[in-house]
């Protein structure tokens, strides 16, 4: 599992977002993406399932508050697959989480595997800059470098 790294991460607010990272991915469009958020705060958006949930095994349901805040997380049947992040293991996708909250009200990011049909997940540096090159991924992180498609920032 991409589990935060060699990632596809998204706005789960944007219900065609699943659409947007399926048509990247080049899979089907009845394909799920997971929801990303702090241990700390699943019990308030998830219910229905061991909690924490760090290696996306199982299926939570999804409060009916937030199914319309975060529609690109949530199957058919109103649940999700969560990945609940600790701050303590993994401080980098914590900051990122909390720093997303701050910015949009919403705890959760969307996290999908970074590849395309028919392709392994990205495996080092080289493959992720293809994959980029190949897909329409609007910003690639990589480390400490951002490469982004002008064409995306320019309007």
């Amino acid at each position: 599992r991409a589990l935060g790294r060699r990632s596809l991460l998204a706005h789960p607010g944007r219900a065609g977002n699943t659409e947007r990272l399926n048509q990247v991915k080049g899979r089907e469009q009845f394909r799920p993406v997971a929801p990303m958020v702090l241990a700390e705060r699943a019990a308030e958006i998830f219910t229905r399932g061991p909690l924490p949930s760090p290696y996306m095994l199982f299926v939570h349901d999804v409060d009916p508050v937030w199914r319309e805040r975060i529609p690109a997380v949530v199957h058919v049947d109103g649940t999700a697959r969560v990945q609940t992040v600790e701050r303590a293991t993994e401080p980098l996708l914590a900051r990122m989480l909390e720093e997303f909250a701050k910015r949009t009200g919403v705890p959760v990011v969307v996290n999908t595997s970074l590849n395309t049909a028919g392709r392994p997940m990205v495996d080092d540096p080289r493959d992720a800059l293809e994959c980029f090159g190949s897909a329409p991924v609007d910003v690639l992180v990589l480390g400490p470098y951002l490469v982004r498609r002008e064409a995306v920032f320019a309007a």
